[in-house]
């Protein structure tokens, strides 16, 4: 079999979801105020919970410093008053730290794909 395709030294676990929240966050800017904002809330939430998962797998414990208060300040259930006029800096912020969090936290690759 020939190396072709080399396996990759690592793997960017966290880059699907931390794109995804990022564009929630931005997408929900016009959502602000209006009742649809509680959907953008629960997947911003959500989302930055499963990223802090994927940043404990791989031991980079400092992210859970940052994708916690994001899960927090967006969590629908006990919402946290936050003005209308300030929500936009907040979601800039988060999806900051959403982008950041998608390039950086990385896995090792331990599977060998050439075993069959």
């Amino acid at each position: 079999m020939s190396d072709r395709y080399p396996t990759p030294e690592f793997r960017r676990t966290a880059l699907a979801p931390g794109i995804l929240g990022a564009i929630a966050l931005l997408a929900g800017l016009a959502l602000v105020g209006t009742g649809g904002y509680t959907v953008i809330q629960y997947a911003v939430s959500i989302l930055a919970l499963v990223i802090a998962v994927f940043a404990w797998q791989a031991r980079q414990w400092w992210w859970l410093a940052l994708l916690v208060p994001v899960a927090v300040v967006w969590n629908p259930v006990f919402p946290l008053p936050i003005g209308t006029d300030e929500w936009p800096l907040w979601s800039y912020a988060a999806s900051i730290v959403f982008i950041a969090a998608a390039v950086l936290i990385k896995v090792r690759n331990t599977e060998d794909r050439n075993k069959r």
